[in-house]
């Protein structure tokens, strides 16, 4: 099995595998109120931006925190002429 982050999609949404060998876990995305707009195959990525970019402006110290101990930074970055970077 090769580690890292593999992505699985399928016709009800994907699968994000995010393995290492000491952690493990698997993330589900499906189409949700805030993810219609986005394609199938691209909605796990919509919704893992959108996710996080709303997390990180609530602004909650715990938040931040928390992402500071997994050395995690997120930033919104502007979007493309054809709607991706």
């Amino acid at each position: 099995m090769v580690q890292g982050i593999n992505v699985k999609s399928g016709e009800n949404g994907s699968r994000i595998e995010i393995e290492c060998p000491h952690q493990n876990g698997l993330l589900y995305a499906v189409k949700a109120e805030a993810s219609w707009v986005c394609t199938d195959e691209l909605v796990h990525a919509h919704a893992m931006a959108g996710f996080l970019g709303d997390l990180v402006a609530m602004g909650d110290p715990k938040v931040a925190d928390l992402m500071q101990v997994w050395g995690l930074y997120y930033r919104k970055r502007p979007l493309s002429d054809s709607g991706t970077v």
